[in-house]
Parts: structure tokens; C-alpha cells; sequence
């Protein structure tokens, strides 16, 4: 009998456990804090909540509709955003993978320069350009700048480079299909996987985007959650019970964004070709 319990094995299980409860146990704390009172907050083992409230707590915190907007404010930036970015980095990462043209590479190493240039860096000109043209404070100087995604684009186009045979185009071609049902109707099927993934990343980079909301808006209604968390986090000092809101705030932002990503996992498969390209 194979001995499956080999001191290897072991050290990369013990490993992986240990990597495991590193990042649950944050995600745990959370969960169980929201539940709490603000004296058990600070009063009681950080993962066992001695007296319950978690109805009280939600309750307070969409209270007066504010979180609810917040959470709605997000969904609306990441959905929307993660979505065109998506659609453009499907058409760019294909159009650099399929069709040759002069300043190709250059094109591609310069996505590759975007993929490298931290958000934060951007910030301040995107505001200044935005300032401009009068945008800043609204709804799309947070929305515009999210619909552009240098590492989906690279991403789709490896994806796009690997998955999509150039045989398979030129009998759709030969069939009389055009480059736009071609498109559509073959190499986003294909480029599926990796399109799902491109909008699960740009969605919880967006979800999480702290930094630029911070910069661009004023308007406490068209805050996202992670700003509207700050905001409340920053006035604990002066009252505790914005503790409560803000822990439970951020475990039902947390879970929505784990349920998203649940839901979209089934999306997440390896399209099947055999027995598309004519022999």
C-alpha cells in the first residue's frame, strides 16, 4: 500500500493550512465582531461573541439608507466598470493577438508599462484632467477612469494568442463569416475563462478602490463603501458607536463581495474546441 502521508506531503499540507487560517482568520474576526456590542468589541474574545446582536446592528447600520446607498454606489462603479472594461480589453487583447499590424509590439509593451504604474500614481493627474473638463465630484470621475484595465488587456490577449487557433478564424472566414461575427459568435466564446476572470479582478479592484473616490468626490451619497467605512471609521473618537457600524459594514461588504464571486465561479470553465476547425 502507497504510503500517501510522506514527509512532504505533510509540510505542504501544513503549509497550505497554515496559509489557510492566515487568511480566513481576519474574514472569522470580522464575521463574529458584527455581532457585537461595542463593549463586547473590546471586552470579549475576539471570536466569540458572548451576546449576540447581529439584527440590532444591521439594523442601525441601514437605518437611514446611507450604507445602502454606499453599497449601491459600488455595485453601480464596480458592475459597470468591470463590464466596458471587459468588453475593451476582449477587443484590444484579441485585436493585438490575431491581427498583425505595424507597431504591434510597441502597442503591447506599452500595456505591459500600464500594467506595472501603480493607481495611486494616476490619481492626481486623472484629477487634474477631470478638474478640467468639469467632471470631478460626479459619478463618472470614479466610473471613467475604472473602464480601463492594462492587465486585462494583456491578459486577453495571451488568453485570446493561445486558446483561439488561427486555423479555426480562417475556416470561419472561408464559411463567409465576417471579423465581427467572428468576433462575437467565436473568439468571445473561446476567451470566456479569461474574460470572466478579467471582470472578477477589475470588479474587487474597483469594490476595493480607496484611494481615488478619496480624490475625486465630496458628495457623501456618491461614496463606495470603502469610503463611506472610512468616513464613519474616522469618526469614532468622537462617538464608539460608529465601531458597531463600520465592523458591520465591512462584514456585509465583505460576504457580498464573496457571494459575487460564488456566483460568477461557474462562468469560470475551459471552452471546448475540439471539432470546430474543419478538416
Amino acid at each position: 500500500m502507497v504510503n500517501r502521508w510522506r514527509p512532504a506531503t505533510v509540510v505542504v499540507m501544513a503549509l497550505l493550512l497554515a496559509a489557510a487560517v492566515y487568511f480566513l482568520l481576519p474574514v472569522v474576526w470580522v464575521l463574529v465582531a458584527a455581532t457585537k456590542s461595542t463593549a463586547d468589541l473590546f471586552g470579549t474574545f475576539g471570536l466569540w461573541s458572548p451576546h449576540p446582536q447581529l439584527g440590532a446592528n444591521l439594523g442601525r447600520l441601514f437605518g437611514d439608507g446611507l450604507f445602502g446607498r454606499w453599497i449601491l454606489n459600488s455595485f453601480l462603479y464596480a458592475g459597470a466598470g468591470a463590464l466596458v472594461a471587459t468588453v475593451l480589453s476582449a477587443g484590444a487583447g484579441y485585436a493585438m493577438a490575431k491581427y498583425p499590424f505595424r507597431g504591434r509590439e510597441a502597442l503591447f509593451n506599452l500595456v505591459l508599462a500600464g500594467v506595472l504604474v501603480p493607481s495611486t500614481v494616476l490619481a492626481l493627474p486623472t484629477y487634474l484632467i477631470f478638474s478640467q473638463a468639469g467632471l470631478t465630484g460626479s459619478f463618472w470621475s470614479v466610473l471613467l477612469p475604472s473602464i480601463v484595465s492594462p492587465f486585462g488587456v494583456y491578459l486577453a490577449r495571451i488568453h485570446a494568442n493561445a486558446a483561439i487557433p488561427d486555423a479555426l478564424l480562417e475556416s470561419a472566414r472561408l464559411d463567409g463569416a465576417g471579423e465581427y461575427r467572428i468576433f462575437f459568435s467565436i473568439g468571445l466564446k473561446i476567451m470566456s475563462p479569461a474574460l470572466v476572470t478579467i471582470f472578477l479582478f477589475q470588479f474587487i479592484g474597483i469594490w476595493n478602490n480607496y484611494f481615488l473616490p478619496l480624490v475625486m468626490l465630496s458628495d457623501q451619497n456618491l461614496y463606495p463603501v470603502t469610503l463611506g467605512l472610512a468616513l464613519w471609521n474616522s469618526q469614532t473618537f468622537r462617538n464608539p458607536a460608529f465601531f458597531e457600524l463600520t465592523v458591520t459594514g465591512a462584514a456585509v461588504s465583505a460576504l457580498l463581495l464573496v457571494i459575487t464571486m460564488a456566483s460568477l465561479q461557474r462562468f469560470w470553465r475551459a471552452g471546448l474546441t475540439a471539432g470546430s476547425v474543419k478538416g
